[in-house]
């Protein structure tokens, strides 16, 4: 854990480094956007992760993405996005995270979220719950992290009234129609915009109820804040089977899911 701590905070320097220049913006074969910030925090967090543990394998989205045939017999991974939210780099609004996750069979074990831009850490153990820390880079030991972190969740609505997060740059249809149900069942619903996987973060404080993702999202994106929700005691389901999220699957992307917390 502590590894992965150092990892994203050490990444995270980076890109606030480039975060801070007149960086050039390139595009992926999927349109997606890609700057040297990804790239560079991949480099860091696989450098020090192979590092510490070379017998565990990385996938991550800068990275090689082997075959599921080389991939099926992992017991164990790291899930890593270098930089979630390019887009709210680009735009530099802040909201941007370095993810990490330890995966064990198919389940997130473990996660680890860093806002740089805000120094605010997320982490979850599926042993030890999960915690937020302010000033994260001045207090980075993971000891810290759980005896002296605000333990999540850390505040619940009433009855009455729900809140929906939902992405600043991915509103579907579909995520729509999910709120305009809760607003026929509750007397009050609260729309929250978040970028990248600061969303999941919200619904592990307890500060929304819902995130329903009725939209692409690639495994890494989710697997930190996935660990980081089920450690504070709430759940991410494929909303169509309605069991949780699996990860390592033959095909990477993910299914639709609902993130949702204790109420």
């Amino acid at each position: 854990m502590q590894t992965a701590v150092d990892a994203a905070i050490e990444a995270g320097k980076e890109i606030m480094n480039i975060y801070q220049t007149d960086f050039n913006v390139a595009y992926k074969e999927d349109e997606s956007p890609l700057t040297i910030a990804d790239e560079r925090a991949h480099y860091i967090i696989k450098t020090k992760l192979e590092q510490k543990y070379p017998h565990i394998p990385i996938l991550s989205e800068e990275g090689n993405h082997l075959s599921y045939d080389k991939r099926a017999s992992w017991e164990k991974f790291w899930l890593v996005d270098p930089l979630d939210g390019t887009k709210e780099f680009i735009k530099k609004n802040g909201e941007f995270t370095v993810n990490i996750a330890l995966i064990e069979g198919e389940t997130p074990v473990f996660g680890v979220i860093y806002a740089p831009a805000m120094d605010m850490l997320y982490a979850g153990d599926k042993d030890k719950g999960a915690v937020k820390i302010e000033k994260a880079s001045h207090n980075k030991n993971i000891n810290t992290l759980f005896e002296h972190g605000t333990v999540l969740p850390v505040s619940t609505q009433n009855d009455q009234k729900v809140s929906v997060v939902a992405s600043r740059s991915h509103m579907s249809e579909e995520t729509k129609q999910f709120i305009q149900k809760l607003e026929k069942e509750y007397d009050e619903v609260e729309t929250i915009s978040a970028g990248s996987s600061l969303k999941l973060c919200l619904v592990a404080e307890g500060k929304a109820d819902f995130y329903p993702r009725y939209a692409p999202t690639m495994e890494w994106d989710t697997g930190a804040g996935h660990a980081i929700v089920e450690a504070a005691g709430g759940i991410v389901t494929n909303v169509e089977e309605k069991k949780p999220l699996v990860y390592n699957k033959k095909e990477l992307k993910n299914p639709w899911f609902l993130a949702q917390n204790k109420k």
